[in-house]
């Protein structure tokens, strides 16, 4: 992704003063730097849901005489970056919208292996450090992704639940999942996943557990996503896919690396946790070794 075009910062800064349409456009723009340069401003605003005007509209926010200037902006630094033109030609060879059976499988393993991989670029890696330094430290984690996002929060969860009790998943059935930050407070973290369109009830228990003196951390979409502005870090995962729905891969990644960085923390406990949980898990009989026979009736 393009993170160096200065008009980014701007956009960034400014974007809690912009009115709904503006936003939506922005976060478009944010999210997928190099259509800027390659695409016209209509097909531009139809992807992001906008009316055309409302991009010229966005231009004169920022200070700009008009589109064009934004156009100029972004084309400048995909003309100093290798990775903005390599990486969209990879995503359109072919066309996504002509795309369909195995060539649509093969394009959405290719973009979702590239953004896997941006995960072990420097910022991504900052990002990924600062999260587990600030998660050891807590006295408790709480645990919170709703919808989509369950599954990620879950396997945090899980996994840490291997490792011993410092885990509280927030996800209590008959909508008591709020309950569990009674005894909450300063000292602990709130681990919270959420990606566009967020769910409500995530950002208001995100800000409870603030209000409480909780140290937050998101995994979240984008840099204007809501969680930002009262996260104590921040770390940004790609959502974006060719397919109808958006690819939760590289947030599953980061929380196995979370989990893998924190059991690195202290290994010899970690190792002794994970052999209590064989040894308890082989008592209950859990796993198979081979197919079971069916046991027939009289």
């Amino acid at each position: 992704m393009l993170q160096s075009v200065p008009l980014r910062d701007q956009i960034i800064r400014q974007f809690d003063a912009m009115p709904p349409q503006l936003q939506q456009a922005a976060r478009y723009i944010l999210d997928h730097p190099q259509d800027i340069a390659l695409v016209s401003m209509r097909e531009l605003a139809r992807s992001a849901g906008v009316q055309p005007s409302t991009m010229t509209r966005f231009a004169k926010f920022l200070g700009l005489a008009g589109y064009d200037d934004i156009r100029a902006h972004y084309a400048e630094a995909i003309r100093s970056s290798v990775d903005g033109l390599a990486a969209r030609a990879m995503q359109r060879e072919g066309g996504n919208q002509n795309l369909a059976g195995a060539g649509l499988a093969q394009q959405m393993a290719r973009s979702i292996a590239a953004q896997v991989a941006r995960l072990g670029e420097t910022k991504a890696l900052d990002q990924l450090s600062a999260a587990a330094e600030r998660l050891d430290q807590a006295r408790r984690i709480y645990v919170l992704g709703l919808r989509s996002c369950h599954l990620i929060a879950w396997h945090f969860h899980y996994v840490m639940a291997l490792l011993g009790d410092k885990t509280v998943h927030l996800d209590g059935p008959a909508g008591t999942s709020g309950d569990g930050l009674i005894r909450a407070g300063a000292g602990d973290a709130l681990l919270v996943v959420s990606i566009n369109p967020y769910a409500m009830h995530s950002l208001e228990l995100a800000e409870l557990a603030r209000e409480k003196g909780l140290k937050i951390i998101t995994i979240t979409d984008s840099e204007v996503s809501p969680l930002v502005a009262i996260a104590d870090n921040v770390i940004l995962c790609a959502t974006e896919s060719q397919s109808f729905f958006h690819t939760l891969a590289p947030a599953l990644v980061i929380s196995e690396i979370l989990c893998a960085l924190l059991a690195d923390k202290d290994r010899k406990a970690a190792l002794e946790a994970l052999r209590r949980a064989d040894s308890h898990l082989l008592s209950l009989n859990t796993y198979a070794t081979a197919i079971p026979r069916r046991r027939m009736g009289r």
